[in-house]
């Protein structure tokens, strides 16, 4: 049985490989109502080339820029987190501040070298100490459901 999902950004949508042939649609629309000149061959090539682009961006940000919380793991990318291991959320960064918090410099969740574009860290504590970013685009949304479920977890440690 599969485990629920509390939170969920894909990193990319489907619907993205479609922009090219819209726009070239759009494109040979506008030509054969003002033009003497339609380009029958370029615009085809060129909404099959984009939507051939988009759809290796599409595919890329799903596997590396995707987040997904269940109650037992948190998904960044390809790398995988049990919750079991996440001790403490730390505060927000200080935006009056110039001084990065010690988490802003930690290595970041999954693959990527840094926090992906468009989105915003978390700062985490794990067992042992470590330091790590996690990360989303709702990064406050992300922050609740990881709050909510150390909460679950230290208040079943306490009973």
């Amino acid at each position: 049985m599969a485990e629920e999902i509390l939170f969920s950004e894909p990193g990319a949508r489907w619907r993205l490989v479609a922009f090219g042939p819209v726009f070239c649609t759009v494109a040979l629309v506008i030509e054969l109502l003002t033009g003497p000149v339609v380009h029958w061959f370029a615009l085809p090539l060129f909404a099959a080339l984009l939507s051939g682009f988009l759809y290796v961006q599409v595919v890329a940000a799903r596997r590396h820029a995707s987040v997904e919380l269940t109650p037992t793991m948190l998904r960044q990318g390809t790398e995988e987190l049990p919750i079991t291991e996440i001790v403490k959320i730390l505060p927000p960064p200080d935006t009056e501040s110039y001084a990065p918090q010690p988490w802003e410099t930690a290595r970041t969740l999954g693959e990527l070298s840094a926090v992906p574009r468009r989105r915003s860290g978390i700062g985490l504590r794990l067992r042992g100490g470590a330091l790590v970013q996690a990360w989303a685009k709702d990064d406050e949304g992300l922050r609740a459901q990881l709050e909510s479920l150390l909460a679950k977890a230290d208040g079943g440690a306490e009973q």
